[in-house]
């Protein structure tokens, strides 16, 4: 007997074969059609040297008192996208207003080698502010939220289901691309690091304390650093007290510059 729990629909019956017949056909596809894989490296080794792609390659944000670092979800997708045969994505699964928290599921599945890298997560509707946890209600805030921790979980993934040996490559590529400085000098890319951290607030002072040495006393690597950040920054991975954080004063401090008496 089947229960109104229990019913399907016709049309959420018509698209579930519809989905399991595309399914089917892409890994017929994929086994008739395989990949080359020079073809897919010279293609990687292409892309990675493009500066678009390669200054959106990387991520950093805080974790505890470190910066952690790595390729980010833009370059997996190219890899990916460039690899060939394989599906990814992620997928809200169930949203519990009440418990303030969705189930979403993230996936790659390379279809001609039938190698799947998946994650269910529990995704809390909550955000992160200076003031504490904030618990999110809106619909918008909801989806940015799933979105934000999907696209982590989608990440991870895509990673583990590419050869290490590819995945390694390409990060070196694009990290030999960003020092390269898309044709700049060294001293234009300094120069611009520095404008472009002053108009968010952030000083000449705070930079050499970040990298741990002066300014004439930069390299390629240390403007490489500076502008994942600060994309890092841009897109939200981490605020800019969180990457640059505010001096601070202690309470002996104040106390000694009170008790200094007047010359």
């Amino acid at each position: 007997m089947i229960t109104p729990a229990t019913r399907i629909g016709q049309s959420t019956a018509i698209e579930m074969s519809r989905a399991e017949a595309e399914v089917k056909a892409a890994v017929i596809i994929a086994q008739q059609a395989p990949r080359n894989l020079e073809t897919a490296r010279t293609e990687m080794q292409f892309a990675c040297q493009q500066y678009p792609l390669a200054e959106k390659a990387f991520f950093s944000y805080r974790r505890g008192g470190d910066t952690i670092t790595g390729p980010s979800i833009h370059l997996a997708r190219e890899l990916a996208l460039i690899w060939g045969n394989v599906q990814h994505g992620t997928m809200e699964l169930s949203r519990d207003t009440a418990l303030g928290q969705s189930e979403i599921l993230a996936y790659a599945w390379d279809l001609q080698r039938n190698s799947r890298s998946s994650q269910i997560f529990i995704a809390p509707h909550i955000r992160d502010t200076k003031q504490g946890k904030k618990s999110l209600t809106d619909l918008r805030d909801v989806y940015e939220n799933n979105a934000n921790l999907g696209a982590r979980r989608l990440r991870e993934a895509i990673f583990a289901m590419l050869p290490a040996w590819y995945v390694a490559e390409a990060i070196e590529i694009c990290r030999a691309t960003l020092d390269a400085g898309n044709g700049q000098t060294l001293d234009a890319r300094i120069e611009e690091a520095i404008e472009g951290y002053s108009r968010v607030g952030i000083t000449l002072a705070q930079l050499e304390k970040k990298l741990g040495r002066p300014r004439d006393r930069w390299n390629e690597s240390d403007t490489t650093e500076l502008q994942v950040i600060f994309q890092s920054v841009q897109r939200g991975e981490m605020t800019r007290d969180e990457a640059f954080p505010p001096e601070t004063v202690t309470v002996s401090e104040i106390t000694g510059q009170h008790n200094e008496a007047p010359q």
